[in-house]
């Protein structure tokens, strides 16, 4: 009895102890007010700050991070049923990203099978899934997301968004973040809250087992639980979740500075999860520099000569450095504030633009690589002449307009800077370099670059049909690209095509006569009406893909020469007498040795004739395309009359070189530029 006495105290002590740092698996609960000398496990990019903040990212991009409690909970069998039991989650977080309004990507709250999570992917996979197994019903994961990127392969509805996932990223339910105010009635106001603000929020997640209801719930940290949740699903988790569980965190980073952090976490089964102590939660990080003190000025009392001397001196050193950053600013540019980027940023992020920086050039400007020095963020800046003021307001707007497109077949725009006569555009950088220079290595004699096989050729082609689809019917806009060539696809770290350029033109028809006929485009690419009259359409965009299509299977440029006339002849008319005679087949590029899938080939040498048909009623829009493509539809096939329109001969009877207008040098990169807006649908 003396000895029991003795170790009473000392299980009591163990057992708070337990409940307190984060009860085992069988207890059914854990709380955590911080994370100091917490025992989880983590992997990626995952850690435990020295100020108890759980990290889930670090700011590097394109990798993802994984935190879950260690040991398995089941959530099986109790109190006499076999179905999932009811649970209860909640959670303080916070994002913190170098630019106010960009981030990539966000947070998810994950019940899962296993903690391994190797196979998955970053970036818009949020290190869940990938490629392959994304929406898979052998996955068995639940998860809570709190996106800050929009992605439409997953129908995102937004780039600020709380959504309920069952084996992978497309939500079952989803609502843009915020909470309903419970001061406003029964069904309350909702308030908008920003993910990426910065700010400390907290999140509930919660699963009544008998109902089969899912809730989700955020609230600023100060604001009570909220009694309406943000978003409500009914689905049973007896047909998701198996035995044991695994709860925790996933995160991951796409090309953007992010940081995903997890202040406190609490956790319960048939009960509501434990409360959070807010008053013991560690403080988020500042990011960016620290303020630099400031050191009062000293005055020196000298002679009234050599004073004079010193301030004219530092006075001229002053207004040469103001006019080596000067740029133009104007009232109404304040309304696009996050888009503007400081001439001076982007000089030290190109070395002065020097040379050595230099990335091409033509007809548009300039292209240099640049390294922001803050984000560490590698980009693309174009510096494009501009002496006209006509319609440069409806310009920036546009900039700040496509700024917001977020698709993964698209250079990414992401802000501008202005000064007199000239603007600079900013882009994500494209380490690759362009298509055609994979396409064409063999000009000039030699072989530059490696050959693109077929499989690779045809993702391209896929790739870049996505990138045109949304930009015709799935963004708010109708975006005319109005230069769809070889050159403007550009590669990415993955090999993966992104449409740019997306008709930079449009900022020449703001400084136009609008009295005069401006046809903008490249020959071969160039649809009969739009040779004819100079307006640019979603179907000229399908006849210059159809171009881009023979072009990318031919490994031919557009316009090529007749070795037995040794005069030009379109790609298209090569390929449709091949086509008459039995032998399409032989106009596939030969430096692919054969090695190629022949139905593939098939079809997109028949579709790249059909996008190139000379009446524009009889192409195709992109919707079909892709469904051509992903087998969804078959290609018709083409009428037995001749196709040919001679499209050569009429550029040269309106005065266009074709050997001026064809091709830049294949060394010329193209970096995405601004496109035609056409107004709401």
């Amino acid at each position: 009895m003396g000895m029991f006495h003795l170790l009473l105290p000392i299980l009591l002590f163990h057992g708070l102890h337990r409940v307190a740092s984060g009860a085992a698996a069988d207890d059914d609960r854990f709380v955590f007010s911080g994370f100091a000398g917490a025992n989880l496990t983590l992997d990626g990019t995952a850690t435990v700050t020295t100020d108890g903040l759980l990290q889930l990212t670090n700011g590097t991009v394109q990798l993802k991070g994984h935190a879950f409690f260690p040991a398995p909970f089941r959530l099986r069998g109790s109190r006499g049923g076999s179905g999932v039991r009811s649970f209860s989650a909640s959670f303080a977080f916070g994002i913190l990203t170098t630019y106010p309004n960009l981030s990539c990507h966000g947070i998810a709250f994950v019940v899962a099978p296993s903690s391994n999570f190797s196979g998955a992917l970053a970036a818009q996979y949020m290190g869940l899934a990938n490629i392959d197994n994304n929406g898979n019903a052998s996955n068995r994961i639940f998860a809570a997301e709190l996106d800050t990127m929009q992605n439409i392969e997953f129908d995102d509805i937004d780039n600020n968004h709380v959504g309920i996932n069952i084996d992978g990223l497309r939500s079952v339910r989803s609502h843009t973040a915020g909470y309903y105010d419970d001061d406003d009635g029964e069904n309350g106001t909702f308030h908008g809250m920003s993910l990426i603000s910065g700010d400390v929020m907290r999140a509930w997640v919660d699963y009544d087992g008998e109902a089969a209801r899912i809730d989700v719930t955020i609230a600023p940290l100060e604001r009570p639980r909220p009694a309406r949740p943000l978003v409500s699903a009914t689905y049973n988790l007896s047909d998701v979740l198996t035995e044991p569980a695994y709860i925790g965190f996933s995160s991951a980073t796409g090309p953007i500075d992010s940081r995903h952090y997890i202040l406190g976490w609490s956790f319960g089964v048939d009960a509501p999860a434990p409360a959070i102590d807010i008053t013991k939660l560690p403080k988020l990080p500042r990011l960016g520099p620290k303020p630099r003190s400031r050191v009062p000025e000293i005055v020196v009392p000298i002679a009234i000569a050599a004073f004079l001397l010193a301030l004219g001196v530092a006075a001229a050193l002053v207004v040469r450095k103001r006019l080596r950053y000067t740029e133009l600013r104007e009232d109404w540019e304040t309304e696009f504030g996050p888009h503007r980027f400081s001439y001076k940023d982007l000089f030290h992020a190109t070395d002065g633009f020097d040379d050595k920086r230099l990335l091409g050039a033509g007809g548009f400007g300039s292209v240099y690589k640049g390294m922001l020095r803050t984000s560490k963020l590698e980009v693309a800046v174009k510096r494009v002449s501009h002496e006209s003021r006509q319609g440069i307001k409806e310009f920036v707007a546009e900039v700040a307009s496509i700024g917001h497109i977020r698709h993964r077949n698209l250079v990414r725009l992401l802000g501008y800077c202005r000064r007199k006569g000239e603007l600079l555009l900013v882009y994500d950088y494209m380490p690759n370099g362009s298509l055609d220079k994979y396409l064409h290595c063999y000009d000039g004699g030699d072989k530059h670059e490696p050959i693109l096989n077929w499989a690779h050729r045809f993702q391209i082609i896929k790739g870049v049909a996505s990138g045109l689809l949304y930009l015709h019917d799935k963004w708010d806009k109708v975006v005319i690209h109005r230069d769809v060539k070889a050159s403007n696809i550009l590669l990415d770290k993955e090999m993966n095509g992104r449409l740019g350029d997306f008709g930079l033109s449009r900022l020449y028809d703001h400084g136009t006569d609008p009295q005069t006929t401006h046809m903008v485009g490249t020959m071969g690419y160039m649809a009969p009406e739009l040779v004819r009259t100079g307006k640019a359409s979603p179907l000229t965009d399908v006849f210059a893909f159809g171009t881009f299509l023979l072009e990318v299977t031919c490994g031919q440029r557009p316009i090529r020469e007749d070795d037995a006339q040794g005069d030009s002849i379109l790609l298209v008319d090569w390929v449709l007498e091949h086509w008459h005679g039995g032998t399409l087949l032989e106009t596939m590029d030969p430096t692919l040795q054969n090695d190629y899938n022949v139905d593939e080939a098939c079809l997109v040498l028949k579709l790249g004739l059909l996008c190139s048909h000379p009446h524009a009623n009889a192409r195709p829009r992109m919707q079909q395309v892709m469904e051509y493509l992903d087998g969804d539809t078959p290609v018709p096939e083409l009428a037995s009359t001749h196709l040919s329109f001679g499209v050569l001969a009429l550029m040269k009877n309106n005065g266009f070189d074709p050997h001026v207008l064809a091709y830049p040098p294949s060394s010329v990169l193209s970096i995405g530029t601004i496109s035609d807006l056409s107004g709401g649908r």
